[in-house]
């Protein structure tokens, strides 16, 4: 059986599989229920100073699609509302009576030295692994210069991971917020202040639907409501191309990543860690499901491991990251032509009428006759067909439709070389 353990940063886990800061990690009962289950770590929910914030109800919305299931999540619920001493006090009894596993420690301060050299070393007598710095917030206290207000600065995120290197000696995690133009940034500023590892992403500020009948978006609060951070499946996409910027960046190339963002299963895992994650974090599927969830996916990730002929977690860490380029640098002469197995067929007609009104007039709608009267077939017409995949993507049948490579009767070139591109010459250039 493949082995899971890792050594992020120099933590060490029996597995990858770690919950986020977060309430399922807000208190030592749920983090030792969390352990029962089989998770390899937890960050615990976010400390602040005393007094402790306060939060508001309620707290939660989603988006749901087929059957309810929830697609996104939203929450504009803040930091831990417990006292800095009753965090303290249970993570360190957490520690003691788990510490094979992997106990990190979120924090958010004002963005001033003194509340940091005040907490860490109390952070520290605790036992814990490490700390995670919450640059990502995008709701809530950024009147005290916390949160995204922080992370949406390089130049304070430099600041105050270099005053964490200087005030502990554990390992320091930086958490990125997805609201910011260009995530590498923030990676390379945690970098220089001499962060050991980032975590990505934190959540997207959000608002998911409205009552309209009163005119306010939820979560309602009294009459009113606001934005919040959004998390869950709907968000992976969007966390797996800000983990693969980080990884594919020559200046943080190294730099260790703590994936976050949509996870909830075995396969989701398995992407982040390819494209450049050592661990990864878990929140809303937890939430959903219960941690138990944890069982099948660190079956699930085994098994495929051993299927693939990875004995490790580092036998393909990053192992999709030289795969990942920018678009101009993608084979012009590549060319892969639909074609739908007839055998599976339904004859629903989807893919004649994704092509037919939004895309290339590439699916023909054949009217046959047969000893039942007459029937219809659907075919691509090769030609007109650019390999764009959308009639796979709307076929309800999966497999039923798949996109064939073509022979390569050119060589690979980029857009870069490519004659029609009247910059070519430029462009190559400043590649």
């Amino acid at each position: 059986m493949a082995d899971l353990s890792i050594d992020f940063c120099g933590i060490q886990s029996p597995n990858p599989f770690w919950l986020a800061s977060a309430p399922p990690t807000d208190k030592a009962y749920n983090v030792v229920r969390a352990f029962e289950a089989g998770w390899g770590g937890v960050v615990w929910k976010t400390l602040g100073e005393d007094p402790p914030a306060v939060n508001v109800s309620s707290r939660y919305s989603a988006i749901h699609g087929k059957d309810r299931e929830v697609i996104g999540f939203n929450n504009i619920e803040l930091i831990t509302d417990r006292s800095l001493e009753i965090n303290l006090r249970e993570i360190a009894q957490v520690k003691r009576a788990w510490p094979d596993r992997a106990l990190i420690v979120s924090m958010m301060l004002p963005c001033e030295e003194a509340p940091w050299r005040e907490i860490l070393p109390l952070v520290e007598a605790t036992g814990a692994d490490g700390i995670e710095l919450n640059f990502g917030c995008p709701h809530g206290m950024p009147e005290r210069g916390m949160g995204a207000a922080v992370g949406q600065q390089p130049d304070l995120i430099e600041l105050v991971t270099r005053w964490c290197k200087t005030y502990t000696r554990l390992p320091v995690i930086v958490k990125l917020t997805p609201n910011i133009t260009d995530v590498r940034a923030p990676a390379r500023a945690a970098l220089a202040g001499g962060a050991d590892a980032v975590s990505l992403i934190n959540t997207i500020n959000s608002i998911t639907h409205l009552d309209l009948d009163r005119m306010v978006a939820y979560p309602v609060v009294g009459g009113a409501s606001t934005h919040g951070g959004y998390c869950g499946a709907a968000v992976k996409p969007i966390a797996l191309n800000m983990v693969a910027e980080i990884a594919r960046d020559p200046l943080t190339a190294r730099l260790p990543i703590s994936g976050i963002g949509g996870i909830g299963n075995w396969r989701d895992a398995a992407e982040f860690i390819a494209l450049g994650a050592g661990s990864v974090q878990v929140c809303t599927a937890a939430m959903l499901h219960g941690f138990r969830i944890v069982e099948e996916m660190q079956d699930g990730l085994a098994r495929w491991m051993d299927s693939k002929g990875y004995p490790n977690i580092a036998a393909f860490s990053r192992k999709a990251v030289p795969n990942t380029t920018d678009w101009k640098y993608l084979d012009m002469n590549y060319r892969v032509i639909a074609h739908i197995d007839q055998d599976q067929c339904i004859k629903c007609g989807k893919c004649h009428i994704a092509c037919e009104d939004t895309s290339h007039q590439a699916v023909a709608k054949l009217v046959t006759a047969g000893p039942r009267g007459e029937g219809r077939r659907y075919e691509v017409i090769e030609e007109e067909c650019v390999g764009c995949n959308l009639c796979e993507i709307t076929c309800p049948v999966e497999g039923c439709i798949s996109m064939v490579p073509q022979p390569a009767d050119k060589p690979y070139m980029n857009w870069t070389q490519d004659p029609r591109n009247p910059r070519a010459v430029a462009v190559a250039d400043e590649a």
